[in-house]
């Protein structure tokens, strides 16, 4: 009997421990809900690639996560992939692009090659060089040796330029991966700094293309 009870009370004991065991685990598991459920609604969200104009780094067919919050907190940097209101009728759909150029930059694009700031960028995630030249200068964005149409495209008008030949304040020059098949500030001009929803970090589905998306 005295063996019987030694046996017992060391399963009584364990029967408590796990009982604070699972009631730690729940607690943890309500805390992770519960930040999940905030970085859903207020912090991460989701958005579907619906064209070809950021191939190869994003398919059709994928789905990203956003960081809504960063452009809150700082400006949009070069080479972020950016989800963003587009300065042309949409039907009320975001865009995704790649950001090239921010406020004081200078843009030159020379047989296929992208200059930024006099030096030439190096761009990985390129699906092919751009078939057409590129500059900002005189006061506007010139394609092909022509400007942009201030009245169809996002050109601000110079009192609000710093420089003939740089980007403006608050004013942001985007352009998809897939250059040829992307209709980017290259057809319609800047991006103004309000537009701007947030950036995307991860693509998270199809699973087989799970990964975190680099500059």
């Amino acid at each position: 009997m005295a063996r019987i009870a030694l046996s017992t009370k060391p399963f009584t004991a364990s029967g408590s421990t796990i009982a604070a065991t699972a009631r730690s685990y729940l607690d943890a598991l309500i805390i992770a809900g519960l930040v999940a459920l905030f970085l859903i609604t207020f912090v991460i969200g989701t958005f579907f690639i619906p064209s070809v104009s950021m191939v190869p780094a994003l398919q059709v067919g994928d789905v990203v996560l956003v960081d809504e919050i960063a452009y809150r907190l700082a400006g949009p940097a070069d080479g972020d992939v950016a989800i963003f209101k587009p300065p042309v009728a949409s039907g009320g759909n975001d865009f995704v692009k790649r950001v090239i150029g921010v406020p004081g930059d200078r843009l030159v694009i020379s047989n296929g090659v992208l200059y930024r700031n006099g030096a030439a960028v190096g761009e990985p995630y390129e699906n092919q060089q751009p078939a057409y030249t590129l500059a900002i200068r005189d006061y506007g964005i010139y394609v092909n040796g022509h400007p942009l149409d201030a009245r169809t495209a996002n050109v601000p008008p110079r009192p609000k330029w710093q420089a003939p030949n740089r980007i403006p304040d608050r004013y942001y020059f985007v352009l998809g991966d897939n250059r040829n098949y992307s209709d980017d500030s290259h057809v319609w001009g800047f991006v103004d700094r309000p537009n701007f929803v947030g950036r995307a970090f991860m693509v998270l589905w199809p699973l087989r293309r799970l990964h975190v998306l680099e500059k």
